[in-house]
């Protein structure tokens, strides 16, 4: 069965400097219906060969040789902030975590993961729902929340908060609360397609990249105790 996004089958790229765990990760992903576009063992081969294939998802181990994986993640943003990234390490601690996700990862799962939360994980990041080791997903909110009390800078040209619709709003809630696309569709009862098209324009018009940063900003704005 091919893993399918937007009606076509899901792309995936695989970064890791360790030849056997990236090729392995790689068969898992072909096998379950991925596309896997490209693979890389090194920093700087990593970020060409992402803005040259393109995927919709980047799984990335952190250690790498040239570039560490935090760098190559904000370089491939920077040229392409549609793509998702789910980092796959073998590091729990929460320094390498926050480093992560400040980097604009989407995702962060520890490689002693079974194939079947990988791939699962890997589908989620794809559909744009934050994926979390457990126990990592309370750490990452916390930040956020920490961050959130910090006061923001003025500034007197500041532009105003752009206007979200009610529903955009309603759903905006419910991703601040942390629930996943589907949940939210359910909750709504509208469709998934839906949920995801609100949630576009709301990062479009609130000029953020991710969800991550849609968490963050929906957290300063009290919107997850509303």
């Amino acid at each position: 069965m091919t893993a399918q996004h937007d009606g076509r089958p899901m792309t995936v790229m695989v970064v890791d400097d360790h030849p056997m765990w990236r090729d392995a990760v790689a068969r898992d992903l072909a096998e379950a219906g991925f596309d896997v576009v490209a693979t890389a063992g090194d920093g700087p081969q990593a970020v060409r060969r992402a803005k040259a294939a393109g995927p919709d998802v980047l799984v990335l181990d952190l250690n790498l040789p040239g570039l560490p994986g935090v760098e190559v993640c904000k370089e491939v943003l920077a040229d392409r902030p549609e793509l998702r990234v789910l980092v796959l390490s073998a590091s729990g601690e929460h320094g390498d975590v926050l480093e992560a996700v400040k980097s604009g990862a989407t995702g962060y799962l520890l490689k002693s993961a079974s194939t079947e939360e990988l791939l699962d994980a890997v589908r989620r990041t794809a559909a744009g729902d934050p994926v979390f080791t457990p126990g990592l997903a309370g750490l990452v909110l916390g930040e956020y929340r920490r961050l959130a009390g910090e006061p923001a800078p003025t500034a007197a040209d500041q532009p105003a908060v752009p206007q979200l619709t009610e529903r955009e709003t309603e759903v905006l809630r419910l991703v601040a609360k942390g629930l996943s696309y589907k949940q939210i569709a359910e909750r709504l009862v509208i469709s998934h397609r839906t949920v995801q098209n609100h949630v576009q324009n709301t990062l479009g018009k609130l000029q953020l990249h991710n969800r991550v940063e849609l968490v963050r900003y929906a957290i300063e704005r009290g919107l997850d105790d509303a």
